[in-house]
């Protein structure tokens, strides 16, 4: 009777998807594409009645997670950006580098990425551009490729051995045309950065837009833990981006240096 009575309310019943785990849902459904939501829109991102999801979006509210605008629509709120601040691979991670990031920009006036593993996605953290960059597709912060951009392989190269086989059993295309990467090259591809310590991209065209190209070298943790990848996209039109790796190398180095000190870059410090 209780069942059937929360269902007439469109409620779950009690033993159905946590709260916890639909709030998740709630907020994952917002992204750099998708910043403000209207109801309808979470809901059905969320595969839950409008009632059940304002519900959830008002306690969201009071938390501070959420925010609603004036024409109703839903933003994520400043109390999660407080507390994605305490995140040790993230903020601290990010101020460690920043200086250093600054550096490389007002050397190469391009694009400088700092990248994380965030369980198989390669995730932008922080990213500065010089005046003249070159066009990114990609959001200042927000999801990189793993297995086409220099930021992504570095950090698929040191990736845990099932992480690398699951992302290369998923469907992969080149950018910005349909072609099916191969596994076995990817493999090849991963199997050369380990060895090298870095990786380049030459000459990668973004649909209508000039071809860029760049580097990537690994930021590491006791000296052998990669922790983030530090990148910087350059104009592709003749560029040689292995020009940029004593920069990127030096910066890394001294990143891996001031974050073994601080140990900003421990989980669970």
């Amino acid at each position: 009777m209780a069942v059937e009575a929360a269902r007439s309310r469109g409620r779950k019943p009690s033993r159905g998807e946590p709260v916890i785990d639909r709030a998740f849902a709630l907020l994952g459904a917002f992204s750099t594409s998708r910043r403000s939501l209207a109801l309808a829109e979470l809901a059905r991102a969320c595969g839950q009645p409008a009632s059940t999801t304002l519900r959830l979006a008002n306690r969201l509210i009071a938390a501070g997670a959420l925010e609603r605008r004036e024409d109703g629509r839903f933003v994520i709120g400043l109390r999660l950006w407080e507390m994605g601040a305490l995140a040790p691979r993230g903020m601290g991670l990010r101020q460690v580098a920043l200086p250093h990031m600054t550096d490389l920009v007002e050397a190469t006036h391009e694009n400088v990425l700092l990248a994380v593993l965030d369980g198989n996605r390669g995730l932008i953290i922080e990213r500065l551009s010089g005046h003249q960059a070159a066009y990114m597709p990609f959001a200042a912060t927000g999801d990189i490729p793993l297995y086409y951009t220099s930021a992504g392989l570095v950090l698929l190269a040191f990736a845990p051995a099932m992480l690398q086989e699951q992302v290369l059993l998923e469907p992969m295309t080149m950018a910005p045309d349909p072609v099916p990467a191969s596994p076995r090259e990817v493999r090849a591809r991963l199997a050369q950065i380990r060895r090298d310590g870095f990786c380049l991209v030459k000459a990668v065209p973004l649909s209508a837009t000039p071809p860029v190209a760049s580097a990537a070298v690994p930021i590491t943790r006791g000296g052998h833990e990669v922790i983030a990848a530090l990148s910087v996209v350059m104009h592709g039109q003749g560029a040689e981006p292995s020009t940029l790796l004593p920069s990127l190398r030096a910066a890394a180095t001294a990143i891996a240096r001031e974050l073994d000190m601080a140990d900003f870059g421990r989980v669970g410090r």
